[in-house]
């Protein structure tokens, strides 16, 4: 397969609170003045204290995060959203983060696979047809929790269906999850959280570094390989870096307990191939301590195949491909201290999609003659910014002011056969906006209270849908208020605790309003918004060098979009309906132990218990989420150079259905065994070897979709 391009990303501008520099980090709780913090990148604070540079095999040899004036970090500072959380230093995985270091250790190379290691982010995937791998936040989807890169938004207006796991994550500095309250002044549609993936940047005179592996399957048989690199430079007032990605899939491996259908047999799991590459460039300008003006270019390219259900015919199935899923991003951002307590940031961004899919007539891919075969091309442009501003009122108080805008064009041409003729181009046209505003007051030293409130709206211009010629459906735009407040309180150096309220809303997607779905569906262009309220309680606390991290959570949702039975012209289809409600509650719980210099244990465990009413359908089941989630590892270096880290995952039951949707059933658990093993040959060249899903363990996350079975991968990391 040869993959094309792609867009990603560009950057977001930072949070500046209380005068302290940009809070987009896990202790973003830390408001006090003698408060220990990660400062933003190229921002001095002068009543903050930066947190010690610190090298370990459980920082991956880097220093930790630190101000330009000290020293630069990794992580692209432009890129970064707030995210409130508890930091744990020694931790190979935070409570709302996960770092480049973490990432490599425990080889996850897209998206889907290293966010399931944080607490509360549960991977899935969708099976049917589009078999794509997405994410969800404490029992949120994918529609419900926005996916930035680089802070910039990931969204396609048709429908959001976004494939998580056509992103790679190797040049990934930090995967930031702001779990239920994500702050307004970071952009709309935030009902669950946020998303985001923050790219490297570089942080010495000059730096390089290239990998590449093997990945082998069951039993030790090619499957696939992946490569990727970097070069940049830091310079007093520049920065600059270019860095690429590949990740070939081949296929993959069902487990030696697989029992063959009719659909698929043992061994090679059929259609499971893909072909991903990306491409990032980024270069900065940094004039003084305070201001930063940068452009970052993504290009990213992806194709892939869909296996069927096993349980399934093949002759009932869909005989679809994706040979262009691309995407392309190109950003400007600034920061510019306009006097000593006003920062304003801004930033503009262009980004593109490009899907084309193809329908054919057989399992052989290769004939398109029968009225099931189309190709259906995508073609999504979308323009936006935001400007914010951060004023340091007094000591005690801060404030920010943000307004957000973009505009989406949707472009669509559908070829059909057996004439092969093309449909009239369709295209349609949103605009989105929001304006917010976030204060933090300072009660005591060591108690701090921030409020946000925030104004999203909706502009419709133009819907077009296709029936024997174009339909122009009518337009209905969109308003809606959101509210949150959160109070933290620090008794002493080494506990925290808080609680949050946040009130979001989720504008729904075209495809919810209008598409037909194949003759399946009518429209409903008066569909409102989905709406949660979040509620947690959490905080954290150091028993010596042993670090933990709790939270319990409870979200109230209403106006949720279901798809609903109806009676159209005599024929029964469906249509989306805000005609729901649910309540999601859990608890998450995290802890780090060093027992000593060279041995380390942690993990986290998740709860979360799902109710969702849908009238019309009362036998209905969320699915997608385990009910109950755990992770565990120790890193041991028995010998300087040699790092072993054993690890498993553990999964319990979620409800999944049958092909026609109707019978629900548990998916039963699974105990992902794995272990990784590095050895540093010399200071710059490192070679290690992973090994996944141990005890082979014949499991499946969506009904007919077996997952890969045990599989291995050998790669060597060169880097100066």
């Amino acid at each position: 397969m040869t993959a094309r391009l792609l867009a990603r990303t560009a950057s977001l501008s930072f949070m500046t609170v209380l005068g302290m520099g940009s809070l987009g980090v896990e202790d973003a709780w830390s408001q006090s003045q003698d408060a220990t913090y990660v400062a933003d990148t190229n921002e001095n604070t002068k009543t903050r204290k930066s947190r010690p540079a610190a090298t370990s095999a459980r920082a991956g040899g880097r220093a930790a995060p630190q101000t330009q004036a000290q020293g630069a970090t990794d992580v692209y500072g432009p890129g970064q959203i707030t995210v409130y959380g508890t930091r744990t230093p020694q931790a190979l995985v935070g409570s709302s983060t996960l770092s480049a270091a973490s990432i490599y250790m425990f080889n996850k190379n897209t998206l889907d696979e290293a966010a399931n290691l944080i607490p509360g982010v549960s991977s899935a995937n969708t099976g049917g047809s589009r078999n794509e791998r997405t994410l969800t936040v404490r029992g949120f989807n994918r529609f419900q929790v926005p996916l930035l890169v680089d802070g910039v938004r990931i969204y396609l207006p048709a429908d959001n269906r976004l494939d998580y796991g056509r992103f790679l994550t190797s040049d990934i500095a930090e995967i930031q999850v702001a779990k239920g309250y994500a702050s307004v002044l970071d952009g709309p549609d935030a009902m669950g959280g946020m998303v985001n993936l923050v790219t490297r940047k570089p942080s010495k005179a000059l730096e390089g570094e290239l990998r590449g592996g093997t990945m082998l399957g069951h039993g030790g048989g090619y499957s696939g390989y992946n490569v990727s690199g970097l070069i940049g430079t830091w310079q007093n007032k520049w920065y600059a870096q270019a860095s690429f990605a590949v990740n070939n899939v081949d296929h993959t491996d069902l487990s030696s307990h697989y029992t063959p259908t009719a659909t698929q047999g043992k061994g090679k799991r059929l259609l499971s191939d893909s072909a991903d590459w990306r491409v990032n460039l980024k270069a900065g300008y940094t004039p003084n301590a305070t201001d930063e003006y940068t452009v970052n270019y993504t290009r990213q390219g992806g194709e892939k195949r869909a296996p069927y259900n096993v349980n399934d015919s093949v002759a009932l199935q869909r005989n679809w491909t994706w040979p262009d899923w691309n995407l392309d991003s190109l950003s400007l951002t600034s920061r510019t201290r306009l006097a000593d307590r006003l920062t304003l940031r801004t930033k503009l961004y262009r980004n593109t999609f490009y899907n084309l899919l193809r329908s054919f007539d057989t399992s052989s891919l290769d004939t398109q003659t029968k009225p099931k075969a189309f190709n259906s091309q995508y073609d999504d442009t979308a323009w936006g910014g935001s400007a914010r501003l951060d004023a340091e009122v007094s000591r005690r108080d801060t404030f920010g002011l943000a307004f957000y805008g973009r505009r989406d064009e949707h472009a669509e041409i559908q070829q059909v056969f057996p004439g092969g003729s093309y449909q009239p181009r369709l295209t349609s046209v949103e605009q989105s906006y929001s304006i917010a505003a976030e204060n933090t007051f300072t009660l005591l030293s060591n108690l701090s209270f921030t409020a946000g409130v925030s104004y999203d709206w909706r502009v419709l211009e133009r819907a077009q849908g296709y029936s024997a010629g174009i339909i122009n459906y009518p337009t209905r735009n969109r308003g809606a208020p959101n509210g949150q407040a959160r109070l933290s309180w620090k008794p002493d150096a080494v506990s925290e605790l808080h609680i949050s309220f946040s009130d979001r809303v989720r504008f729904p997607t075209l495809f919810e309003r209008f598409s037909t779905r194949f003759g399946g569906a009518v429209s409903s262009p008066w569909l409102k918004p989905e709406r949660a309220q979040n509620y947690e309680l959490g905080g954290s606390h150091n028993f010596g060098k042993i670090q933990i991290a709790e939270a319990l959570f409870y979200s109230h949702l209403n106006d949720l979009i279901a798809s609903f039975p109806t009676i159209y012209n005599g024929v029964a289809v469906s249509q989306s309906r805000n005609v729901s409600s649910g309540n999601y509650a859990g608890a998450e719980f995290s802890i780090a132990i060093p027992l000593r210099k060279n041995l380390l244990l942690g993990g986290n465990y998740t709860y979360i218990h799902q109710s969702v009413s849908v009238p019309g359908t009362p036998n209905y089941k969320p699915g997608d989420v385990p009910t109950h989630k755990a992770f565990a590892y120790v890193e041991w270096e028995p010998v300087k150079g040699l790092r072993f880290v054993p690890n498993v995952a553990v999964a319990s039951n979620r409800w999944t259905t049958d092909t026609s949707g109707l019978f629900y059933f548990r998916t039963g658990h699974n105990v992902n065994l794995a272990a990784r093993l590095d050895y540093q040959i010399t200071p710059n060249v490192q070679v290690g070897v992973n090994a996944s899903n141990l005890l082979d363990q014949n499991y499946q996350l969506v009904s007919g979709f077996p997952e890969q079975g045990r599989n291995f991968f050998v790669n060597l990391r060169i880097s100066g």
